[in-house]
């Protein structure tokens, strides 16, 4: 990346070790973070042991230290940030607030003047016309202050809550765990602020499976014959009918016993073996392009369809991101900003460069709709903090071919869910029509694809899931044109033959487990799992975690053997330990198991990213929060019911 940015500087550079120096220019480069927070020995060598009456540590002023294996690196980045002909200093990092506090963790380590001036580079992708846009427009870097504060205060709550956190409960309950997994030293019981919130989310759900009981039930379906076809209509007891409100009944389209729906059938054959329309309801209905991609959509959805986890989608379109080809993928936004929305004519006729979309820009420009996509539901200034949706810049192609087939698969996604937003929705003719036997009901629902629209862009691979919930056609009948058209013929009135009845068996479903992707957007839509209504609505569109650490937190936890999962199909199940570990933070710190804690201190970083409260405000609740916490984990002696618990959570966990 620092090569790209030399080469849109337009100066001549020479490399160096650790950076590249032309006749104005110098640029450097981090290889990640080069600085880190200390641990407590460094402030007490007594606090290397870890002990019930040295917690909570709150230091009073937080120590870092460069981390031990970049320092080479860093001295590099120091020389040159103090360096006398060097009067202005461009930051050029990732543009969000991990980026920020890489910088200015360098820059405090660093000593930098603070006479010297420094300016913010804040880029969408990596374009040579992108990043020069953004040294031009770069604002001070004050400007981005706020930004810094809630970055030093995101570390400092997830390092207080893992150092007091972990420790305490370790003290407290590791060598419970010891003996009874039966390990050859104390079990170190690792806690964070969002990677317990996801533990909880997963144990919880498969509790839910466990205690799941299927239950059987049987609908009754009708075979009526129109032109030289049969339609299918499924029974319900509706009022009227002999079944309505009837206690034999699983719902109202099915019974509780087999030989009900089989009586069912025998009166309806007895009763008359034609059926008369009732009602018909036609109407059109329009299904939507979705909306493009932010990194949790995009990383479910590759979850889905190429069984990939989310760390390796993140890896995978941070690559394309620095090879041009896509824009910043570390976003939330699943919309485009307005000033983008004016130039989108650049992507467009980049991509029209490749053969495989030619067709595709050709429709887009017969229509025009590019023109219009500013006043679009794709196109939401509101809707974006730091950037908009990831999108193909229409450039970087020469880099298409050294990308593997699970890379170009991913980059085709990001493409034809871009391009599909250019197109006009899909149309389907819809019918829904009411039959009657007699007394009894059925009820058919048909629909029929009138006009492609965005579907054009998928072919024939399986379209993205609309966003209008309403119209994902949930029980219809999708029928071919030929179909539809003679369906279409019938009239309230109308008189069919029966070709006869089926039961079709059935049982209810357990909820599903996660996996890697579901998981992702669970937590980015954790506000769904708060019951206060208050709490749901002031953490909606923050969730838990954020774009750029979700992944890594569920890594984590499969790292550590928490959670399990399966590499093939994603899915993700507790581990034996997990759920061990759920049962101690249950019995202690029972909130961070909940998703109204973590979304609520996501939302706190981000009332101080925008202003709207103080650094001191925050740390102070924070404050109060670690030394309640920790203090309360002092006194219960839990350990009989907790012995009970773990019993029962092992006979989950078969041995062998």
């Amino acid at each position: 990346m620092a090569q790209e940015f030399a080469k849109a500087l337009k100066d001549t550079h020479t490399k160096y070790n650790g950076y590249l120096e032309g006749q104005k220019t110098v640029v450097t480069w981090c290889v990640g973070h080069l600085v880190t927070m200390s641990y407590p020995e460094v402030y007490n060598p007594d606090l290397k042991r870890w002990r019930e009456e040295s917690l909570p540590f709150i230091p009073q002023k937080f120590l870092y230290e460069i981390i031990p294996n970049v320092q080479k690196q860093f001295d590099v980045v120091k020389g040159l940030l103090l360096r006398d002909d060097v009067d202005c200093i461009y930051v050029c990092t990732d543009s969000g607030r991990e980026g920020e506090y890489i910088y200015r963790l360098v820059d405090m380590m660093a000593n930098v003047p603070a006479e010297k001036p420094r300016k913010r580079v804040w880029i969408d992708s990596q374009t040579e016309e992108e990043i020069r846009r953004g040294i031009r427009e770069a604002k001070p870097l004050d400007a981005y202050n706020n930004l810094s504060d809630a970055a030093y205060l995101r570390a400092k709550e997830d390092y207080l809550m893992g150092i007091n956190f972990s420790r305490i409960l370790t003290i407290k309950y590791g060598n419970m765990l010891k003996n009874h997994l039966g390990l050859d030293k104390n079990a170190v019981i690792a806690v964070g602020r969002v990677m317990t919130c996801v533990l909880g989310m997963v144990v919880r759900r498969e509790r839910e499976i466990r205690k799941f009981k299927k239950t059987a039930f049987y609908r009754v379906v009708g075979n009526f014959t129109v032109g030289d076809g049969t339609i299918d209509g499924e029974w319900r007891a509706v009022e009227g009918s002999a079944y309505f409100n009837s206690p034999k009944l699983y719902k109202e389209n099915g019974f509780k016993e087999k030989s009900d729906a089989e009586k069912l059938i025998a009166d309806l054959q007895a009763t008359s073996m034609t059926a008369t329309v009732e009602s018909i309801e036609k109407k059109k209905e329009k299904k939507n392009p979705p909306l493009l991609f932010n990194l949790a959509e995009l990383q479910n959805e590759c979850s889905k369809l190429f069984k990939i986890s989310p760390d390796q989608t993140l890896q995978i379109v941070q690559d394309l991101y620095e090879k041009k080809l896509v824009t910043y993928p570390r976003t939330d936004a699943r919309v485009l900003s307005s000033a983008v929305s004016k130039e989108i004519t650049k992507n467009l006729h980049g991509l029209a460069t490749r053969p495989e979309y030619l067709d595709f820009l050709k429709d887009i420009k017969q229509h025009g709709l590019f023109s219009k996509i500013e006043k679009s539901r794709y196109c939401d200034d509101k809707q974006i903090t730091d950037h908009y949706a990831i999108i193909p810049t229409g450039q970087g192609f020469t880099a298409l071919t050294g990308l593997d087939e699970t890379a170009k698969k991913v980059y085709d996604r990001i493409v034809r869910r871009f391009l599909a937003i250019f197109y006009p929705p899909a149309e389907y003719r819809k019918m829904a029509i009411k039959l009657t036997v007699g007394k009894e009901a059925f009820f058919c629902n048909f629909r029929a694809l009138e006009n492609p629209g965005y579907l054009k862009v998928y072919g024939n691979e399986k379209p993205a899931a609309s966003d209008d919930k309403k119209s994902d056609g949930a029980g219809e009948e999708t029928l071919s044109e030929g179909s539809f058209e003679a369906v279409a013929k019938l009239k309230k009135g109308s008189v069919l033959d029966v070709a006869g009845y089926d039961i079709k068996d059935g049982e209810t479903s357990p909820p599903k487990r996660y996996n890697s992707g579901s998981l992702i957007l669970a937590m980015e839509n954790a506000g769904q799992f708060i019951e206060d209504e208050e709490l749901r609505a002031l953490v909606k569109g923050r969730g838990i975690g954020t774009s750029a650490t979700r992944a890594e937190i569920l890594s984590k936890l499969v790292k550590i053997e928490y959670l399990n999962l399966n590499k093939k199909t994603q899915i993700i199940t507790p581990a034996r330990l997990g759920e061990l570990v759920y049962e101690v933070v249950k019995a202690s710190i029972k909130s961070l198991l909940n998703p109204e804690l973590t979304a609520s201190w996501e939302k706190g970083l981000n009332m101080v990213a925008d202003g709207t409260i103080g650094e001191d405000e925050y740390l102070t609740k924070l404050e109060g929060f670690i030394t309640k916490a920790t203090n309360g984990c002092k006194t219960p002696n839990n350990y009989a019911p907790l012995a009970r618990v773990f019993s029962l959570v092992d006979v989950c966990y078969p041995k062998g």
